[in-house]
């Protein structure tokens, strides 16, 4: 699903609002959907609109919405974004698509109908020659725009749409954002990878911690997650990125029941690095997972177990794979 021309040599778009739609994008063909995650069910969609624009020498890009649809109906809700926008946009610009336009999604957009969502936007505003979309794409007041609704405006506006059935894993049980979620949360993170086709990853800021980790010998880049984040506490081998530079580590996220108990915070200990990250915004992939968060009986068995997870994080990613065409891709892009 990765095209053959690496995607960093293309200009890609983001749009935050449709008034700022570009000129480059008109006339092109769009996936529309929330695409959390952007899993191997996800990359169908988009290789299709991909794939189909090129061929006619066209732009292919994605739509999606923000915030999560499900925060705007049901604000006490919290959901476990697999995908934040910036996340989201990478992604996108690694499988080869030219942009991607994030929709507000709020209480007011939600009340236009199906019809006036392909009149104003896909017709009159970006002026598509096609869509695709998966098979249990809705949208429009009341969920009242259905993938045959949306074929049939097409028919009607003159462009064609193309519906993606459901995608399967091995054991053909269907690829999707849930089913990953819980992969994440329940310690799973070798199914949650093969789902998603690439190495899960989080982006953020590093940022001061109280420096316990430096008196124990591992300094550690600490990040803030979002708090709705359902990774499963505990500690994981993992790259981290930053400056355009790949670094492996061993990270802890989790409370720290050790010591504080506090809110939740990824840890990462970069082998063989010494620097200052403070405010830099990093990229941590997660490798493997190797053993729960837990407290001991002392902080010398800490800080012994420690050891014992710097050296088999060592050994797994000393001979870690480049991944998935899909992780090569990631890699490439600055």
């Amino acid at each position: 699903m990765i095209p053959a021309e690496p995607s960093a040599v293309r200009p890609f778009h983001v749009v935050e609002r449709l008034e700022d739609f570009p000129a480059a994008l008109s006339g092109g063909i769009v996936a529309i959907g929330n695409f959390d995650g952007a899993h191997r069910g996800h990359q169908a969609v988009l290789a299709a609109a991909r794939d189909h624009a090129h061929d006619k020498g066209l732009p292919a890009y994605a739509m999606t919405f923000e915030p999560h649809p499900r925060s705007v109906f049901r604000p006490d809700s919290h959901i476990f974004r697999l995908t934040p926008p910036h996340a989201k946009a990478r992604l996108m610009r690694a499988l080869g698509l030219d942009g991607i336009v994030v929709v507000p999604f709020d209480r007011t957009f939600a009340e236009k109908t199906a019809e006036t969502f392909v009149a104003e936007i896909l017709v009159e505003r970006l002026g598509i020659a096609g869509a695709v979309v998966g098979w249990d794409f809705h949208f429009g007041k009341g969920r009242g725009g259905s993938p045959i609704y949306l074929s049939e405006a097409g028919l009607i506006n003159g462009f064609p749409v193309q519906i993606v059935e459901a995608f399967s894993d091995e054991g053909g049980a269907t690829v999707s954002s849930s089913r990953i979620r819980d992969a994440l949360a329940g310690r799973e993170l070798g199914l949650a990878n093969g789902l998603l086709g690439y190495r899960w990853f989080v982006e953020a800021e590093v940022i001061h911690g109280d420096k316990r980790g430096r008196d124990l010998g591992f300094p550690t880049a600490n990040m803030r997650l979002d708090a709705d984040c359902r990774l499963a506490h505990g500690v994981y081998a993992v790259t981290f990125s930053v400056d355009g530079v790949t670094h492996h580590g061993v990270a802890n996220y989790g409370r720290r029941p050790q010591f504080d108990d506090g809110p939740p915070l990824l840890e990462t200990y970069l082998f063989d690095f010494r620097g200052d990250l403070y405010g830099k915004t990093a990229r941590v992939g997660f490798v493997s997972y190797l053993r729960p968060e837990a407290r001991f009986p002392s902080v010398d068995a800490l800080v012994a177990q420690m050891e014992l997870d710097k050296a088999e994080a060592r050994t797994l990613l000393a001979t870690l794979d480049p991944g998935t065409a899909l992780d090569r891709a990631l890699a490439d892009l600055p």
